[in-house]
């Protein structure tokens, strides 16, 4: 499967997205907190977690 950035965002926003219906659906947290704190926190790291991916495929495309 190609994955381009719109993909890529679209399966970062899909992960988000069952984590927080998960944790709304389990009764772990309450909505507002999930909404608040948790759904923030997971976006920023997803996006870390996928830039330094993309920076390390970079990295190992042209050092290979």
């Amino acid at each position: 499967m190609q994955l381009d950035l719109p993909k890529s965002i679209a399966l970062l926003l899909l992960v988000v997205a069952l984590g927080v219906v998960g944790l709304v659906g389990s009764g772990m947290m309450i909505l507002e907190t999930t909404l608040m704190m948790v759904a923030p926190s997971m976006l920023i790291f997803g996006a870390i977690a996928f830039l330094i991916g993309m920076k390390h495929g970079e990295f190992r495309a042209t050092h290979g």
